[in-house]
């Protein structure tokens, strides 16, 4: 019986502690890229791929702080050298609570595309892949994810 009675204020006591999901440091979660192939042909400057991502933090430190600070979202081409990396100002989070901040963040991705295409037959398909993360107010650097590929094909 006495084994039974600590045995179970054991379990108690693991049950009793939730770990919080929300960190200082923020956490990203790929969710997809859209769309998924695009042609080089495209010449639109304002259409673009964009990659979208879950973003949780407890802070919520994102956005414009009084144009004192501003945090940023890094992309990384890691297909093709020399591995083009942009960072691009994050998007004003207006009317969010802030506090244990959980929110899809998108991102056009058109400035890091690149091909190895040099002449040949064609159509060429590269299969790139990108790496996302983010800094918040405080530089807290997030997890760095890596996206699902995007085919960029020269037809």
């Amino acid at each position: 019986m006495r084994y039974i009675l600590i045995l179970g204020l054991i379990v108690l006591g693991f049950l009793s502690c939730k770990k919080d999901k929300f960190n200082t440091v923020p956490q990203i979660t790929f969710k997809n890229i859209s769309p998924d192939t695009w042609l080089t042909t495209n010449l639109d400057q304002n259409q673009s791929p964009v990659i979208t991502f879950k973003l949780t933090d407890a802070e919520g430190d994102f956005g414009f702080n009084n144009n004192i600070d501003t945090s940023y979202i890094y992309v990384k081409n890691i297909s093709v050298a020399p591995f083009k990396l942009d960072s691009m100002k994050f998007p004003e989070l207006i009317g969010l609570n802030r506090a244990n901040l959980n929110v899809d963040v998108e991102v056009k991705i058109r400035s890091v595309l690149a091909s190895t295409y040099s002449g040949g037959p064609r159509p060429h398909v590269d299969t790139l892949r990108f790496e996302v993360y983010v800094k918040d107010f405080a530089k807290n650097k997030s997890n760095v994810i890596l996206a699902q590929p995007l085919y960029y094909v020269v037809p």
